[in-house]
């Protein structure tokens, strides 16, 4: 399933909340952490609760993913007492600081699971690695740590606040040295842990021209999706994300050509030039993108 876009949405808003079956965003990040305040955090489970129980079993509705509060809160069990029975398609981690945190909520999530009857692995975890200096050091961690892992992504505000910046860009409006490092590292990870890259949220989200810029960088630059924190930004970022059909139908036409030649091929040509397997890993994420399957064409 395509996660072009993922639009933050807080769960102790009921108008918010209202809206969520009707967004063309791919997933809605159902938030309990930074968008809820401390005093609201038991009312926007019970909030978060009485809207999934309101969702119609046949109805269409973005995948649905919580982001629950940072394990060194304390309100992360509270969280996912209420959350998991839910069911949601993920669960999104903020502040993750290593893979054994990754561990650790993998297995809070396993039992939570087993004692609700639901599949073991069947709520997927998101993570965003960025938000704290050890996150950021301790990158290399996040790989291999758990199969319940299905993206990675990073995050510019938190970073700033617990590094002391002033802002994460500079007079240009480009992300200052540390926030690239942080955006590389994600995507680095990403790909060794074999993820999902997630995109940062682009929070002027009345700069459409700006937030299109981003969009297309992030997608040259390998990133699967990019999360939004307005609905006006949710268009343009599938449009960006979405790969034109002249690339898809060249792509099918690759791993097409790879089938045909049976699993020990190794170069082949198209249109008079080499393609080898690297073009094939290439064809089979723009399929994805496109939201088929590499396997079904």
């Amino acid at each position: 399933m395509m996660l072009r876009s993922l639009l933050f949405v807080p769960a102790d808003s009921e108008k918010k909340l209202a809206k969520v079956s009707a967004s063309e965003a791919d997933a809605v990040i159902l938030d309990l952490e930074d968008s809820v305040s401390a005093a609201r955090k038991a009312e926007a489970r019970s909030m978060l609760a009485a809207f999934f129980r309101s969702l119609q079993p046949a109805g269409t509705c973005p995948r649905l993913i919580v982001r629950v509060n940072a394990l060194d809160t304390g309100l992360t069990d509270d969280d996912l007492k209420i959350v998991v029975p839910l069911k949601p398609s993920a669960i999104l981690l903020p502040k993750a600081g290593n893979g054994a945190e990754l561990q650790d909520i993998s297995a809070r999530i396993a039992v939570l699971e087993a004692e609700s009857d639901i599949e073991d692995g069947s709520i997927r975890l998101h993570a965003l690695m960025t938000e704290t200096a050890g996150g950021l050091l301790n990158a290399a961690t996040f790989s291999g740590k758990t199969g319940r892992l299905e993206a990675l992504a990073w995050g510019g505000e938190d970073l700033a606040a617990a590094i002391g910046a002033s802002s994460n860009r500079d007079e240009a409006g480009s992300y200052t040295e540390v926030f690239r490092l942080a955006r590389s590292l994600t995507l680095l990870t990403a790909a060794d842990a074999g993820v999902e890259a997630i995109d940062t949220v682009f929070t002027d989200y009345k700069d459409e021209a700006g937030l299109a810029r981003e969009c297309a960088a992030a997608v040259r630059d390998g990133f699967s999706g990019k999360m939004a924190i307005h609905p006006a930004q949710v268009p343009i970022i599938n449009a960006a994300f979405t790969p034109p059909p002249g690339d898809v139908e060249r792509a099918k036409t690759i791993i097409q050509l790879f089938a045909d030649a049976g699993r020990d091929a190794g170069v082949l040509s198209l249109d008079g030039k080499m393609i080898d397997r690297p073009h094939l890993r290439q064809a089979e994420r723009i399929v994805r993108r496109a939201g088929l399957d590499p396997t079904s064409l």
